[in-house]
Parts: structure tokens; sequence; C-alpha cells
């Protein structure tokens, strides 16, 4: 959805449209009337900036997307957005590091809410070894670079398994923050090649519980589990962004594998 300019109202509609609410489910939800909240989005009455945010709580906005709505209601914004380098966010420096180093010798990288890398621990280097340059120079994309032909992609052995799940779970995000960049991402990696294409998904126990990411490395076949940590409670706009992507070793191949590349 296009935000500039837009009217607060307008936009508190819009979000309630994606969420599939009628302005009846909202009004009940948050606590307001029915006709006061039709007043609102048709621009009728000026809603308080404590309304926008009890409103936004219950849609479930993204905290920069209730900063947005509260300019466009003429408030200032309500959430703080630091760079990660603020002395404000040492604690939260300091936390993704231990996370970052605990986590070796096994992959672990930080991103952002558009999915730019941050930072990472050096067994991230295993993927990013044969990756092209155009792809590795900053801001790099770890979405983009996963399934660029001239990335991961040729090495990831379960490559349509794998891409379904990054693009599902793209997808989600974009219905989830109505974000116009994720969406532009959704629709690049869409198009890039792979989506039948490559060695079948593995049949096996794992691949029944989980989508692992199967990658050649040399002449072995690697497989990984992965999780994603996201700090509680974040109050500013960045921190709410953050997100920690961590690899574990699947099988005792791996293991013994990453093992070894630690101590080369």
């Amino acid at each position: 959805m296009t935000r500039a300019g837009r009217p607060v109202g307008e936009l508190l509609r819009d979000w309630r449209r994606t969420r599939g609410l009628s302005q009846l489910d909202l009004s009940i939800e948050a606590g307001v009337s029915a006709r006061h909240l039709s007043f609102v989005e048709t621009g009728r009455s000026r809603p308080s900036p404590d309304l926008i945010l009890r409103l936004a709580e219950h849609l479930g906005m993204p905290l920069a997307e209730r900063n947005t709505i509260l300019l466009a209601g003429g408030y200032a914004p309500a959430y703080p957005s630091h760079e990660l380098s603020n002395p404000e966010l040492a604690p939260v420096r300091a936390a993704v590091r231990q996370i970052l180093d605990g986590h070796r010798p096994y992959p672990a990288l930080l991103v952002d809410r558009h999915w730019h890398l941050v930072d990472a621990n050096p067994a991230v280097g295993l993927f990013t070894a044969d990756a092209q340059p155009h792809l590795l120079t900053p801001p790099v994309n770890v979405l983009r670079l996963s399934l660029h032909p001239d990335g991961m992609a040729p090495r990831i052995l379960n490559l349509p398994e794998w891409r379904s799940h990054l693009l599902n779970r793209l997808r989600q995000q974009v219905d989830a923050t109505a974000d116009p960049i994720l969406s532009d991402l959704y629709e690049e990696l869409s198009g890039y090649p792979g989506a039948g294409a490559g060695t079948a998904s593995v049949n096996d126990t794992l691949s029944r519980v989980l989508v692992p990411l199967r990658y050649r490395h040399d002449d072995r076949e690697l497989a990984f589990v992965s999780t994603t940590t996201l700090f509680g409670t974040p109050l500013d706009v960045t921190v709410s962004g953050l997100a920690v992507e961590a690899f574990f070793p699947a099988d005792p191949v791996t293991t013994e594998a990453l093992h070894a590349l630690a101590q080369s």
C-alpha cells in the first residue's frame, strides 16, 4: 500500500482490511464504538494518539508502521529508531555477539527486517565462499544470496524445497507487514530459477518433520536445520526488526565437517 501523504483514517482502514476485520470486529476488540471508528476512517473525526496506538496494537502493526500512522495523524512517533551502533543499543549488540560467538562452529547470522546481513560468525563463510562479488557487496540480502544462481543456489541439493520454504516465509512477512520493500523482494526472488530444478527432496524422517537445508561442500552433502531468534517486547524500531538465523547440523557427518572446518 502507498502511505506517503495519505490521511490517518485511510491508513487505518487499509490495515483493518488487510487483517480481514470488519469495523465492528475491530471496534469490539479495541473497545471503541463502531460509529467512532467509522468517523475516524472517513476523516470525520481526528483520532487521539492513544486511540491510534490502541488500534495499531489490535491490528498487529509493526512499530515502524505505527510511527507512520502517528505522523499521518499529526503526532510525533512513539517508538525510537536507533542505529545498531548507538550506545543505547549496547546491550542488544552484546546479546547478539554472545549468540553468534556461542554458536560457533555452526553458522549464525543477524539480519534486519528487510533480510539485510548485519553481522555473522565466521562459520557463515561456508555459505558465501563461492558467491559472486555482486551478491556480497553491502548491503547483502541473505535471501537473494540464498536463491540467486550466482549465490548459494547451485550448491543447494534440495533447491525446490528450500526455495519454496523461503518464499512462503517471505510471503507471510509481506502479508503481515504490508512492507513494499519486502513485496518487491518477493517478486524478484519468485522470478529466479529453481522451482522445479535440481535434486528431488530427500524422503527421509527429517524431511517429513521440517525443511532442512541440504548443501554441497566439496564432495560432501551437509544437512542443516535452522532456528530464528527474535527480541522479546522490543520498543525500538530497529530492534523489532532484528532476527538471528542459526543453523544446526542435522547429522553426524555435518557435525564432524563443521568442527574440522573450524580447526583448519
